[in-house]
């Protein structure tokens, strides 16, 4: 899945690549993929970008008044084309979900793997009209986001931190791989409880989440949108990498699987030496 990484990294790309550029058509091309029907899509055709910006995991494309936003979800992708086929694209066949060309003729395809299709497009004259959005925490990145506003967030939490930080309510943007990687920078367990953290651990895992998003933005900077899963991958040090060494201590990384999903973390670094239980087995190691 996309992370405040990527999808800043997708931000600066359009950015670059759409503002000031007219919009020909937007071709929905999934059924589930449109979220909203009024304003209609036909309504961005003959508008001109105004600006691109992000709201944690979601990309916000600026058209006159009009807003349209999308969400890639576990298994989307934006991938920019220079060309399109004279052919349209027949509905519902493939990954296509929908594809927005530009006067010139270039533009971008929004595509999604698998079966399940969760990617979201919505048309919105104010982006807080976007449920996902208006209930979002606040950005890990801004300025304001030190050290105490962190502290005051996790005040009166009484869960495992590993949920604590996937939550977008609570804070924006970091999904199931940063906050394996946030984890490990900090030596904390995913299953340690945040009403245990001390105050120098809460220090040390605010630092751990502003160094490891502001390294992976930097690193995802000017890398081409096709190119920018292949990069994060090759960033991971725990994350997707069970049974291989910790960059850091050597020790077998290990896995938690879940229902859909799992994490991963190293046992020296972050447990002390002991593997956790799978939480569908047994109670979990603090």
């Amino acid at each position: 899945m996309p992370e405040l990484p990527e999808v800043e990294a997708l931000r600066l790309f359009l950015d670059d690549h759409l503002v000031g550029r007219e919009i020909d058509r937007v071709l929905p091309l999934a059924i589930s993929v449109l979220k909203t029907y009024d304003p209609p899509l036909t309504a961005l055709h003959g508008g001109t970008v105004t600006d691109v910006t992000r709201h944690g995991k979601f990309l916000d494309i600026g058209v006159g008044p009009l807003h349209l936003i999308t969400h890639l979800a576990r298994a989307g992708w934006l991938r920019w084309k220079d060309g399109f086929p004279e052919a349209p694209p027949r509905p519902g066949k493939g990954p296509l979900a929908l594809r927005t060309v530009l006067t010139g003729g270039d533009g971008f395809d929004l595509t999604e793997a698998g079966t399940t299709k969760r990617l979201a497009v919505h048309l919105v004259r104010d982006p807080a009209d976007v449920p996902g959005i208006a209930r979002l925490g606040p950005d890990p990145l801004v300025p304001s986001f030190g050290r105490d506003a962190f502290a005051a967030l996790l005040e009166g939490e009484r869960r495992q931190i590993k949920g604590a930080l996937r939550d977008q309510s609570l804070i924006a943007g970091i999904g199931n791989a940063y906050s394996d990687e946030i984890l490990h920078v900090a030596k904390m367990s995913p299953f340690k409880l945040t009403a245990r953290l001390t105050d120098e651990e809460i220090t040390r895992l605010y630092t751990a989440l502003r160094t490891t998003l502001e390294d992976a933005v930097a690193r995802s900077g000017g890398v081409e949108a096709g190119r920018l899963k292949a990069e994060k991958k090759s960033a991971m040090r725990v994350h997707g990498r069970t049974g291989q060494a910790c960059p850091v201590c050597g020790d077998t990384i290990r896995e938690v699987s879940f229902s859909d999903s799992s994490l991963q973390y190293c046992p020296t670094c972050q447990t002390g030496g002991k593997p956790l239980a799978d939480r569908r087995l047994s109670r979990l190691l603090k």
